[in-house]
């Protein structure tokens, strides 16, 4: 499975060529291109990237304190593995700051994230027969950091981009068994209409719904 194109929040006091490392491996961690467990060979990551071993080395580490690297002294660096049994942990805290980002993104949406708001909301209702499943996932992206962007709190924004891409991993795991992709997409309609008529409740609700809706289709799957 190829990559999808990820976007992350800009790693503070970083070079450009550290963020771009950092960008690229990370969307080859949270796709399974880089397979759980497996050993980073950072030769390899400069060759396929096109970078200087240093910006591999300060990306590598920041990714480890996302925890999707591992360290271990003498062994080297390995992609975490996943675990669906974490499902339930980490949509814990989705359940908490996602509905939190959804209800302030409601009520702080300036002008220039409604345009973004309603782009959004467009691109869903044109979503018509069976779609590329790595453009749905990324139309999912899109609309989370849009709405992690529209809360205007950078630590919170911060905060759910690293549980975003955990519970993205385990989404990539179960790809190839969830149903209705799309439907599950599609959903975000409701939300984003929420967050453009500035409806805190109705946004905080439908939040609610899809991260619970998300476990529950993840864990059937297995």
């Amino acid at each position: 499975m190829s990559a999808v194109e990820f976007s992350a929040p800009d790693t503070q006091g970083t070079s450009s060529f550290s963020q771009e490392a950092y960008n690229q491996i990370r969307s080859m961690i949270v796709s399974l291109e880089l397979k759980p467990g497996s050993l980073i060979n950072e030769a390899e990551l400069m060759n396929k990237l096109g970078l200087g071993r240093t910006p591999i080395r300060e990306a590598l580490r920041s990714l480890a304190s996302e925890k999707l690297v591992d360290v271990y002294p003498r062994r080297g660096m390995f992609v975490t593995s996943v675990d669906v049994h974490n499902l339930s942990a980490i949509s814990e805290v989705r359940s908490v700051l996602e509905i939190q980002a959804a209800g302030l993104a409601a009520q702080r949406a300036n002008a220039q994230d409604q345009i973004i708001t309603r782009a959004l909301i467009a691109e869903i209702d044109a979503i018509k027969g069976e779609l590329n499943m790595a453009k749905l996932i990324g139309l999912d992206q899109r609309i989370h950091r849009h709405i992690y962007r529209a809360t205007h709190n950078h630590f919170l924004e911060t905060s759910l981009e690293q549980y975003y891409g955990h519970a993205l991993r385990i989404w990539f795991m179960a790809l190839n068994r969830v149903e209705d992709l799309s439907e599950a997409i599609i959903e975000h309609r409701a939300l984003l209409i929420a967050i453009r008529d500035h409806k805190v409740e109705a946004a905080e609700k439908a939040m609610r719904d899809h991260v619970e809706g998300f476990e529950a289709s993840i864990r059937k799957s297995f």
